[in-house]
């Protein structure tokens, strides 16, 4: 079985992130989709959140050649690879800064576990500007974002603000 992860924060899911998981599936047999448990960033959802609200996404971007999984880790991305017993690590790359950071975290990785390859996958140029930090921000400085996010992310967003919508443009 082809096992790949696909480790970030996802705080909050992204259509850039939905998009590379939809890129990914002819390549493997499995993806998890592993949420970083990182208590030092300042999440807008807990991992128990963004598990669930990933959970009920990804039923709508399968498409029956690949198994999506969603679990949360903490620690190494490579142990958390090496136990979940995945060949890959799927990495988007959407800007030279990425690639450079990312690059530094794959020779890592590679050194932790070699037999763990890492794969990346170019944003799509629509999302090549989109992140979850510059979500979060745009959205509570009451900035939309519609088309960058999931619907169900954007509806659990604005609950956390009360319900509120941002005004018109």
């Amino acid at each position: 079985m082809r096992r790949a992860i696909f480790p970030g924060s996802f705080d909050p899911l992204t259509n850039g992130h939905l998009d590379i998981i939809r890129r990914s599936l002819p390549l493997f047999d499995e993806i998890v989709i592993a949420v970083l448990q990182n208590p030092g960033k300042n999440p807008m959802f807990s991992v128990e959140e963004r598990t669930a609200m990933i959970g009920e996404i990804l039923p709508l971007v399968e498409d029956g050649r690949c198994r999506l999984v969603v679990d949360s880790f903490s620690g190494l991305t490579a142990d958390f690879a090496r136990r979940r017993g995945a060949q890959a690590i799927i990495r988007g790359i959407r800007a030279v800064a990425d690639y450079e950071y990312e690059l530094r975290m794959a020779l890592m990785n590679r050194r932790l576990e070699p037999a763990i390859e890492t794969v990346f996958l170019l944003a799509a140029e629509e999302f090549s500007y989109v992140s979850s930090t510059l979500m979060k921000e745009v959205f509570t400085l009451g900035g939309r974002v519609e088309g960058l996010v999931p619907e169900l992310v954007e509806a659990k967003m604005r609950g956390k603000r009360g319900g509120q919508t941002p005004p018109a443009a």
